[in-house]
């Protein structure tokens, strides 16, 4: 493509209103009053500046409000830099220099097209868009970004880090793509090339320092998409070019000692990876989809150790609730709460609380993620029959004190957890329930007698994992009268008395510009007393028994949530969108 075709503005420019200003856009948003946008008129004709330089040395609207309005007003896109994930490629085009003079970070690559995304401080900046298309010969896509956030995106991703030691690598995988015909061992030498390899280790390296729990590599049309989930929320952190797809994926397979031949069928794996004092347990998922395979790795830690209680997020009566509970010698408690949402963490902290050489503790888990010292931990195989079921009739032999079973999936497996409860021992389980009291009815669905049920059942706890504020950026606010009205309906006479202050994270480098760091749990004890176990009798809903709980002194764990939000641990749109019916 001849440069001087390409030396033209960007299509979203033409959307330009320029009878409206930004305090237009603000004030339409809602955003801006009349009343301040007449006192910033005033005073920055008194200081002989603009209202847009005093919008933005105040504290009226953000920084992110303030570009975002601009986007509007001029129809050029708005993208936020901190949460982008970044082009290896697209950065190779520009080099820092130009990014630096002209402010802009480019971020994606569309080799189809022959363009590439730009964010720029200045979208209508046209000597920089018209100079950075006659040197790279490509369409500018121009999108308006954050000056702050694009200042710390060139320092961060054109230094040595996941994008940069990534691109340093693809450069070197392009005079391997050259060649057209391999066989077995030319195969093997291109997988184990110190290039292919070091893209994974990057990408497990980065998995490490940014706390994630799961690394996604998928394959899309036109790329490799790589996805780290933090604190349970997926963030997209790499994009990687289609033609290092096959031996990304290969290598990974190696590692995982599985098939590379094999692209029909999902396979699972595991391998174990270090970083400098860090070492963690990779368990790897590889499923065929449309675009290829894709991979799913699931890090387990080997050090930290496991969590207390406390250190958990349950605290007070619910404490007190589940220590009585859990010194009893017999009987089952259940922790219960949707995928992901830190049952398996809850029980290792209880189990690690009350292991000692004078009890045997055996556990039935699929897979086993940590370590506990003393116990005999089980790996169930459905392949070769051990399943819950046929492994807690095993344990009923081996003289156990403490039982742990993964999960409770069927009839056959709920009666040999009562059974163990009836002859003596202490049994734990989890249940896929939204609620702690849900578990009993589903239990009563799965074929559990009522009596047996009444007089086994110790306690029942039901969780949510919600991310924690920084507490690097962490700041308070006052509500909103609709917001504490909310919190008062919620919390009744559990609403602390004063002025209601709520908190948040303006983001910084600490989290990732996302506000939160690290997670907590928030939680619900149901102890079944007498009158619960009457009503377990009497096959009363999940509702009735919930009721009943709350008079009794239950917490739930909504209302735990927003005690925690009123703390400044976590957000109360945090606990929305964990806890909400």
């Amino acid at each position: 493509m001849d440069p001087a075709q390409t030396n033209q503005q960007p299509q979203t420019n033409q959307n330009i209103k320029p009878e409206k200003n930004i305090s237009d856009v603000l004030i339409e948003e809602g955003l801006l009053t009349s009343e301040q946008y007449k006192r910033l008129t005033e005073e920055a004709s008194a200081r002989g500046t603009t209202v847009e330089q005093l919008l933005l040395e105040t504290n009226i609207i953000n920084e992110e409000q303030y570009y975002e309005a601009r986007a509007k007003l001029t129809g050029i896109p708005f993208v936020s830099v901190a949460t982008l994930p970044f082009s290896p490629e697209s950065l190779s085009f520009i080099p820092k220099n130009v990014a630096e003079r002209f402010q802009v970070v480019p971020f994606s690559y569309d080799k189809t097209k022959l363009s590439i995304s730009l964010a720029m401080a200045d979208p209508l900046d046209f000597e920089a868009i018209n100079f950075i298309q006659q040197k790279t010969g490509m369409t500018v896509v121009a999108y308006q970004a954050i000056p702050s956030e694009i200042a710390e995106a060139i320092k961060n991703e054109y230094n040595i880090g996941l994008i940069g030691e990534v691109k340093e690598a693809l450069k070197e995988t392009e005079q391997i793509s050259k060649v057209k015909t391999f066989d077995q061992e030319s195969i093997a030498k291109v997988i184990k090339e110190a290039p292919i390899a070091k893209i994974v280790s990057t990408i497990l390296e980065y998995a490490i320092k940014s706390r994630a729990s799961d690394v996604h590599i998928e394959p899309q049309e036109d790329r490799v998409r790589v996805r780290y989930r933090i604190d349970g929320i997926l963030y997209e952190r790499l994009a990687l070019p289609k033609a290092v797809q096959d031996a990304v994926i290969s290598r990974i397979k190696i590692l995982s000692d599985l098939k590379i031949d094999e692209r029909r069928t999902p396979q699972d794996g595991r391998f174990n990876f270090k970083y400098l004092d860090q070492e963690v347990d990779l368990r790897v998922s590889v499923l065929p989809t449309t675009y290829g395979e894709k991979i799913v790795m699931r890090l387990l830690r080997k050090s930290g150790g496991v969590p207390t209680l406390t250190e958990l997020g349950i605290r007070g009566t619910a404490q007190k609730e589940l220590e009585a509970a859990i010194s009893r010698p017999h009987g089952i408690i259940i922790v219960c709460g949707p995928t992901g949402s830190g049952k398996t963490t809850t029980l290792y902290a209880v189990l690690s609380r009350i292991n000692t050489t004078k009890v045997n503790i055996s556990t039935l888990e699929d897979p086993v993620e940590y370590q506990i010292p003393g116990a005999n931990q089980v790996q169930i195989n459905p392949d070769v029959g051990l399943t819950f079921a046929s492994g807690l009739r095993a344990f009923l032999r081996q003289d156990p004190n403490i039982i742990l079973v993964g999960e409770i999936r069927d009839k056959e497996t709920t009666d040999l957890a009562i059974q163990a409860a009836l002859t003596g021992h202490l049994v734990f389980s989890t249940l896929h329930t939204s609620n702690a009291s849900g578990a009993l009815p589903r239990l009563i669905d799965m074929g559990a007698e009522t009596f047996l049920l009444a007089s086994t059942m110790t306690a029942i706890v039901g969780q949510r994992i919600a991310r924690k504020i920084c507490p690097d950026c962490k700041i308070s606010y006052v509500p909103t009268p609709e917001v504490v009205l909310e919190i008062k309906h919620v919390l009744g006479t559990l609403m602390p008395q004063g002025e209601i202050h709520l908190y948040k994270g303006n983001g910084c480098e600490s989290c990732g510009q996302s506000g939160y760091l690290g997670r907590v749990g928030i939680y619900e004890v149901l102890t079944v007393t007498n009158q619960i176990a009457k009503m377990i009798l009497e096959r009363s809903d999940a509702n009735s028994i919930e009721q009943e709980a709350k008079k009794e002194g239950m917490i739930t764990i909504k209302e735990d949530g927003y005690l925690k939000a009123l703390e400044g641990t976590t957000t109360i749109e945090e606990v929305l969108r964990v806890a909400q019916d």
